[in-house]
């Protein structure tokens, strides 16, 4: 008997018991579709991550500084950071500090608690580019200018939720207070998020000395950093890293990471994550080939008889075995087949409904799509199979060993 004949005797046993077929194949359908959503969600996060990355640029570094609880007199200023970019204009081409604070922001009888409130220089808006160092984009006005931040005027740039909530879709020139400083409105951001309270659009940009007093703070711990190019971007951080030893003489008082290794990273834990979630999903894929190798027990002690006859007219071991594995296989497969069309749906409905989410809350033109590779499908097909020939083999072995005798006299 060749592959095609065993293959639709499978078809045709598979056809005469459809349901006992179908929750034969449950544990693969099940396996199978939650791998492909799995790695289809993490691709899809994956691609958006980088997108992220990308739009903010590959030339950023952030540096963050430790300050030990204020006990260390080692500390650099943001003037010390600005001439470290002007002693390697090669290598650096701006600064900015980034000095977050907390308070209430009012206009008129109006206050708003959610509010981020950050300090920056100059250098985290680029005008080229219409793209802040995080990723904003400005609709109306202008950012913060090198006058704004060394004269430290009380000046901001405020996002499309404050403009449409606390000024009615007008703020170019109107005053807000913050803490009950006054602050008035030289530019608008774009809209990013889901132009709600609290969200990435409820944001307000003021120069970084402001920031500091309205802290009561005279030291900066975070910067961000620009290369003047991607593949410079490694002796920048080389560059930066040395300027903060000479000062900390300690590695732990300081950390320095661009962009592209935050990319790697992120990655690199998607991709473990990806894995873990994986292998679990596997275990469906064990409890089908256990399933499997059940029911094709079953199945050859019910065509025992069908085995001996075929034995008695010349049929070898061999062609026992691949009968049985062929039929094993093909469930398997057909699981497989189904498992995928599952898996590709309930991954596009996930997708649609969490990329809707976190377009919302992360913005910046990023996009979501969580559709399977072709990779991924063809290595849960294979596997599939693979388990079906796996768990297929010990009741096809058994077949094949039967006797044809006490076979033909099995009732």
């Amino acid at each position: 008997m060749n592959f095609t004949q065993s293959f639709r005797l499978a078809l045709k046993s598979l056809m005469t018991s459809k349901m006992r077929a179908l929750l034969t194949m449950l544990g693969i359908i099940i396996g199978v579709g939650a791998v492909i959503v799995i790695t289809s969600l993490g691709n899809g996060m994956q691609q958006m991550m980088n997108q992220q990355f990308e739009q903010l640029g590959a030339n950023l570094l952030q540096v963050q500084i430790y300050n030990f609880g204020g006990l260390s007199s080692r500390t650099v200023s943001p003037d010390d950071m600005y001439a470290l970019v002007d002693k390697y204009p090669q290598y650096l081409s701006g600064v900015s500090p980034y000095v977050m604070t907390q308070g209430v922001v009012r206009e008129g009888s109006e206050e708003f608690t959610r509010t981020s409130i950050y300090g920056v220089s100059e250098f985290f808006y680029d005008a080229r580019r219409n793209q802040a160092m995080s990723g904003e984009t400005l609709a109306k006005g202008r950012f913060l200018s090198y006058i704004d931040v060394s004269r430290y005027q009380n000046v901001c740039v405020v996002g499309s939720y404050l403009e449409q909530n606390a000024f009615g879709g007008d703020a170019l020139g109107k005053t807000l207070t913050i803490k009950g400083t006054p602050f008035t409105v030289i530019g608008v951001l774009a809209e990013k998020a889901d132009n709600s309270e609290g969200s990435g659009d409820d944001v307000i940009f003021l120069p970084y000395g402001n920031a500091m007093h309205l802290n009561g703070t005279g030291s900066v711990d975070l910067y961000l950093f620009n290369s003047t190019s991607k593949e410079g971007s490694t002796t920048a951080k080389g560059i930066i890293e040395n300027r903060l030893f000479q000062t900390y003489q300690d590695d732990n008082a300081y950390f320095v990471m661009s962009s592209a290794e935050m990319m790697d990273a992120m990655n690199t834990m998607m991709s473990t994550m990806m894995i873990v979630l994986v292998a679990i999903a596997a275990i469906s894929l064990l409890v089908g080939g256990i399933g499997i190798m059940n029911i094709m027990l079953v199945s050859v002690t019910e065509r025992t008889r069908e085995i001996g006859i075929r034995k008695s007219l010349g049929a070898k071991r061999k062609d026992i075995r691949g009968q049985f594995i062929i039929e094993a296989a093909t469930t398997s497969a057909i699981g497989g087949l189904l498992g995928i069309g599952v898996g590709i749906a309930l991954a596009q409905l996930a997708g649609g409904l969490i990329g809707g989410m976190m377009a919302a809350q992360m913005g910046g033109g990023a996009t979501f799509s969580a559709v399977p590779t072709l990779g991924s499908i063809g290595i849960a097909f294979g596997v599939s199979v693979g388990i079906g020939v796996l768990f297929g083999y010990l009741p096809a072995n058994k077949a094949a060993r039967l006797n044809p005798i006490d076979a033909l006299r099995y009732d």
